[in-house]
């Protein structure tokens, strides 16, 4: 009896140590240490204006769909760049649907409204072209067309904000100079030099833009 009394202190005394240490003390210490060394990524990334009001994170995309502003990646996520259903099409490389989407058509076979569509990488394809006034044959980045895995990508290419540059310019009066001077300053380098490619932030490139003056 004695025994068992003494193996079961043992046990709660264990029991107790134990969710202090790892259910307050580690936690509260990974907290305040996050907090000391990398305070603005503990807190979310989050971008401010001259305000102080937050207008999002440097993680996150956001849709910008005026031709005033560049525009992100396509995205899956929910509804689209929705933080809470982050998430991809789930569609493999040969998926028809992937490819030329899905539109619902009424009697006489026009396209109609309906919240099952789905712009395929050929929908998107026309719809950037015609966006940026380019060329029917002209070259479209991929990430221009296609969602990322997330649908919450932060980043696009050099390449493309270098193609939606003209557009962003003449639609705020802005010198093209002037625009890509601001992809330039808001295109971060690969990793360590080397990983991966080098990336615009839409965020920051747009918050930028908005306190560039225009032309008079």
């Amino acid at each position: 009896m004695k025994t068992l009394l003494s193996e079961l202190k043992t046990s709660l005394v264990l029991t107790i140590v134990l969710a202090v240490l790892l259910c307050g003390a580690y936690p509260v210490a990974v907290w305040a240490g996050a907090q000391l060394l990398f305070p603005r990524q503990a807190g979310g990334s989050l971008i401010t204006d001259a305000s102080g009001a937050v207008r999002g994170s440097r993680l996150l995309a956001q849709n910008f769909a005026s031709d005033k502003y560049f525009q992100p990646r396509p995205s899956a996520a929910g509804t689209g760049y929705d933080a809470t259903s982050s998430g991809g099409t789930n569609f493999g490389p040969t998926s028809d649907k992937l490819a030329n989407g899905s539109h619902a058509k009424d009697a006489a076979g026009k396209p109609v409204n309906d919240p099952n569509n789905f712009d395929g990488i050929k929908d998107l394809v026309a719809a950037y072209r015609a966006s940026n006034g380019l060329p029917a044959d002209a070259a479209v980045p991929a990430d221009a067309v296609t969602r990322s895995g997330s649908g919450l990508d932060p980043q696009i290419s050099v390449a493309n904000a270098q193609l939606q540059a003209p557009r962003v310019a003449k639609a705020r009066g802005l010198a093209l100079d002037a625009v890509l001077s601001l992809v330039a300053q808001n295109t971060a380098a690969r990793d360590f030099g080397i990983f991966g490619e080098p990336g615009v932030n839409v965020l920051t490139l747009n918050l930028a833009l908005d306190q560039t003056a225009a032309k008079p």
